[in-house]
């Protein structure tokens, strides 16, 4: 599954490619759905193979490269064209799932640019074949859980588990395993469009963030009724609690994750020498751009204490130049100052909504369906790895670090939690149609009409398997009332049939905190 580690493709030799047509994703494995669900219904209200169409795409490259390797794009273009000409000339309805979404909003951008970057469309393509786009679980503005997997190879799941199990866990056990799982995911340039995108101003910085005050166990009668808003308005605020600090993405301690920045006393790590080379021949396969910091560097990264959405960045290309190298000539984490400027015809920036702008289509729709209610991973507790072994993965997540039985608390096992659907928190999926999109923006210039459709997470009995009610990223697939939203899309019904916005989380209070030029 690695890909080469200089070109961000095929290795020699080896190729591995998605699984045409709808079984390419209708079950991960026999007994656990994916598409399957949604697939069953849409076939209950007349859809088949003819006029529905699994876009399957190689999720580990860059989403230009899957154009350059495959002819993933044009696929795509193609298929739609072929159904909107066949169907009577009625407009597709796209729902990409997760990544789907980025990969999705690079296509809108791609498909209108012109040949040879671009597909070509024309200005008008989207305006003519696309009537609406509802992302599911859609991270828009990227995953904290990225830095942590591009960092450390580790999440929430992988600290919990050296929780449980310290003494075993912290040897061999998990310790090879992760440093595999480092060398094969650095070659995969997809995972740097999950970086989060917007820097301090969207995710905060030493002093705020979004969600602070967020109550991680606010009984469920507490949480906001959904709430209803038009396209240029405003949601009443919500309850608020205690301060976390948020905006501290990477924080080398727990003192450092709760103190006044005042107090933070830091040394720039980005013209640290890297010092003597780690590894010797004994690494082989575990080899990762670790074993060529030295001791030196790795010291600078602890000793800058704290880092934020916009330092995180600087933290990856010092500590893995190579893949951000590769990353950066794909994907761009930034905020544009002027849209209107060429630079941004790039197809670097066509998965950034921050940095590019929505098509001409005054009449699409664009849905952020995503689930809510479920811890999701917001910022980090780090420490140095305690080891001399000079193969090692040097920093790994505090998971002594804990809030206790402090009942508003959002921190356990060195991982604090913010509200979302356990994998993207509820700022990347619901920002940009709660707020950067909604009305005519710079970022919409044509007034798309943009909806919330939140889904309370609710756990399933044992009658449900994984749940009619979840808000869980993969199994909201199977959410009755997600699919209920697009089967009825799908047959016709407008965002407004739906019943306009749906939202249950402090979305559009967050967002009123978010101080971007619209």
């Amino acid at each position: 599954m690695s890909l080469n580690n200089e070109t961000g493709l095929d290795p020699d030799g080896i190729r591995v490619r998605p699984v045409p047509g709808l079984v390419a994703a209708d079950y991960f494995a026999p007994g656990y759905f994916v598409w399957a669900v949604l697939i069953e219904n849409l076939t209950r209200i007349g859809y088949e193979d003819k006029n529905m169409y699994m876009a399957a795409y190689d999720w580990r490259i860059s989403f230009q490269n899957t154009e350059v390797r495959d002819q993933t794009l044009s696929r795509i273009k193609s298929n739609i064209e072929l159904m909107v000409a066949t169907n009577g000339g009625k407009k597709a309805v796209v729902i990409p799932h997760s990544m789907g979404a980025l990969y999705f909003l690079h296509f809108i951008k791609w498909v209108e640019a012109p040949a040879p970057m671009g597909g070509g469309g024309g200005p008008d393509w989207c305006a003519k074949h696309i009537k609406a786009v509802m992302n599911i679980g859609g991270p828009f503005l990227g995953v904290p859980k990225a830095v942590s997997g591009l960092f450390s190879s580790e999440a929430k799941d992988v600290a919990v588990a050296r929780a449980i199990a310290p003494g075993v866990l912290a040897k061999d056990l998990l310790r090879l395993p992760l440093q595999h799982l480092m060398r094969m995911t650095r070659t995969w340039d997809s995972t740097m469009s999950m970086i989060p995108k917007g820097g301090d101003t969207i995710w905060g910085g030493l002093d705020w963030s979004p969600e602070e005050g967020y109550n991680c166990n606010l009984k469920k009668e507490n949480r906001n009724s959904y709430q209803v808003v038009d396209q240029n308005g405003t949601a009443s605020e919500g309850c608020t609690t205690r301060m976390a600090h948020y905006g501290r993405i990477i924080s080398f301690g727990k003192d450092v994750a709760e103190a006044d920045p005042s107090e933070i006393e830091r040394s720039d790590f980005r013209d640290a020498l890297k010092g003597h080379n780690l590894a010797n021949s004994t690494c082989d396969d575990l080899w990762t751009e670790y074993q060529d910091m030295g001791f030196a560097g790795i010291k600078a990264v602890a000793d800058y204490k704290v880092y934020t959405a916009g330092s995180v960045i600087y933290l990856l290309r010092f500590v893995a130049p190579k893949m951000m190298k590769r990353g950066d000539a794909h994907f761009s984490h930034g905020i544009a100052d002027n849209l209107d400027d060429p630079l941004y015809d790039h197809y670097k920036y066509w998965s950034n909504p921050l940095e590019t702008k929505l098509p001409n289509a005054p009449d699409m729709e664009i849905f952020s369906m995503y689930g809510v209610g479920i811890p999701t991973e917001r910022s980090y507790i780090y420490k140095l790895t305690p080891t001399s072994d000079q193969c090692y993965i040097p920093f790994q997540v505090d998971t002594s670090a804990d809030s206790g039985k402090e009942e508003a608390s959002c921190l356990k096992g060195g991982v604090y939690t913010t509200d979302g659907d356990e994998t993207v928190p509820v700022v990347s999926a619901g920002y940009m149609c709660a707020k950067g999109w909604r009305g005519t923006t710079r970022f919409n210039p044509s007034g798309i009409r943009t909806y919330n459709r939140e889904y309370d997470h609710a756990p399933p009995n044992l009658l449900e398997g994984r749940g009619l009610k979840s808000g869980a990223h993969v199994d909201i697939m199977g959410n009755f009332a997600l699919i209920e939203d697009v089967v009825r899309v799908a047959a016709g019904a407008t965002g407004e049939e739906l019943g306009g916005d749906q939202v249950h989380s402090d979305i559009f209070k967050w967002s009123e905190k978010i101080n971007l030029r619209l």
